[in-house]
C-alpha cells in the first residue's frame, strides 16, 4: 500500500510539473501566416511542422497559407494571424508605417529568388535593363519576388512602372503562366524555378539562391524569410515566442546536416510538383540560402534597408531604427537550450 501511494504521489507530481510547464505557454494554440508554403523559401516552416518540433514545444500551430508574403503581412496587421514566416524587409516597411513588427529568428540568409526570362525572349531580354515593357510574373504584387525585380530594374536605370507585374501564385499556376506565354519573365523561387529549368522554358538572369549570386546583387548577405510578430504580441507572450523560436532553431540545425533525400521524404509529396528527383535538385540549388545560426547582423540589416529605399523613394532611411526590426534575445536562449 505504501508503494502504491508513493507511485500515485509521484504520478501526481509529474502531472503537476507537466501542467506547470504547459501553463508557461501563454498561447499554446497559434495561427501562423505564410505566403506560399510549398516554396523552398519557407521550407523551415514545413519541416518544423512535419518533424513535430512545434508540438515538442507545447504548441499547436494552425498554418494559413496566403497567395503571397504581402498578404500574410496584412493578416498579421489585421489580427487574423499571430505570427508570420515572411520576408525580413516587411519589418522595415512596417516601422516606416509606425507598426512595430519584429523578427526573432532568420530562416534564410539569401533571398533565394531567381529572375529569369522565357526562352524565346532570351535574345531580346539579356539583363534587367531590357525588362522595359515586359510582363513579369511574381508570387504576388508587394511580395519579396516583386520587390527584388524592381530593385534590379532601378539599378539598371528603369522605373518600376516600366513593366507590368502579374501575380502568378506559388505553385503549378506559376509554371503554367510561363508555359502558356502569359508572362515574358519571372521573379520566383524553387521548386518553381527548377521545374521551369527542367522544362527548358527559361533562361536565368539573376540567381540569389547562392552565395555568389547574392553577393553579385547585394555585395553580401541579404536576409530573406524570418519569423516575425507584432511587438505587442511578443511582450504579452514571451514564453510562446520562445517556444516558436526554439522550434525553428532546432529545425535549422536539423536542416544543416540533413540529406536532400531526407528533406524530400519529410515534406508533403505534392511539394514535389510530380517529380521527387526534381525537388531534390531544387533543394540542392537553394541549400546555401538557409541560415545556419538564425542571426541577422547589422550589415545584412543595412543591405535589406538599401533594397527598400532603392525601390521606394518615399521610404526614408532616417526614419528607420534597424535595431527595432530584430530581437535576438529569444534566439540566444534557443541556442543555449540546444
Amino acid at each position: 500500500m505504501k508503494m502504491r501511494a508513493l507511485l500515485l504521489a509521484t504520478s501526481l507530481l509529474i502531472s503537476a510539473f507537466g501542467a506547470a510547464q504547459a501553463a508557461e505557454i501563454e498561447k499554446p494554440n497559434l495561427t501562423l501566416g505564410v505566403g506560399g508554403k510549398p516554396l523552398l523559401y519557407y521550407l523551415p516552416l514545413t519541416l518544423a511542422e512535419r518533424l513535430g518540433y512545434f508540438k515538442d514545444e507545447g504548441l499547436t500551430v494552425e498554418i494559413n497559407d496566403f497567395g503571397g508574403g504581402s498578404k500574410s503581412l496584412q493578416a498579421l496587421i489585421g489580427g487574423s494571424v499571430d505570427a508570420v514566416t515572411g520576408a525580413y524587409e516587411h519589418t522595415i516597411r512596417m516601422q516606416e508605417k509606425k507598426q512595430d513588427v519584429r523578427a526573432v529568428i532568420d530562416l534564410g540568409r539569401y533571398p533565394g529568388i531567381v529572375v529569369a526570362v522565357r526562352k524565346d525572349k532570351a535574345d531580346t531580354i539579356k539583363s534587367a535593363a531590357d525588362l522595359k515593357g515586359a510582363k513579369i510574373g511574381v508570387t504576388a504584387p508587394g511580395s519579396s519576388t516583386y520587390i527584388l525585380v524592381q530593385y534590379l530594374m532601378k539599378k539598371a536605370g528603369l522605373n518600376p512602372d516600366d513593366a507590368s507585374f502579374i501575380g502568378v501564385g506559388s505553385g503549378p499556376s506559376a509554371v503554367a503562366a510561363m508555359q502558356k506565354g502569359e508572362i515574358d519573365a519571372i521573379s520566383h523561387l524553387d521548386p518553381v524555378i527548377s521545374k521551369l529549368q527542367d522544362l527548358d522554358a527559361i533562361k536565368v538572369l539573376v540567381d540569389t539562391r547562392t552565395t555568389e549570386g547574392t553577393q553579385q546583387v547585394f555585395g553580401g548577405m541579404n536576409p530573406a524569410a524570418v519569423l516575425y510578430l507584432k511587438e505587442s504580441f511578443i511582450k504579452a507572450n514571451p514564453n510562446t515566442v520562445q517556444a516558436l523560436t526554439n522550434a525553428f532553431y532546432r529545425t535549422l540545425k536539423w536542416l544543416e546536416t540533413a540529406t536532400p533525400e531526407q528533406v524530400a521524404a519529410t515534406v508533403p509529396q505534392e511539394y514535389w510538383l510530380g517529380d521527387k528527383d526534381l525537388y531534390i535538385k531544387a533543394f540542392n540549388a537553394s541549400r546555401q540560402a538557409y541560415s545556419t545560426d538564425g542571426n541577422i547582423d547589422e550589415a545584412s540589416m543595412k543591405s535589406a534597408l538599401n533594397l527598400l529605399t532603392t525601390t521606394d523613394p518615399d521610404l526614408s532611411a532616417a526614419n528607420i531604427d534597424l535595431s527595432k526590426t530584430f530581437d535576438g534575445s529569444f534566439l540566444a536562449k534557443a541556442k543555449a537550450k540546444q
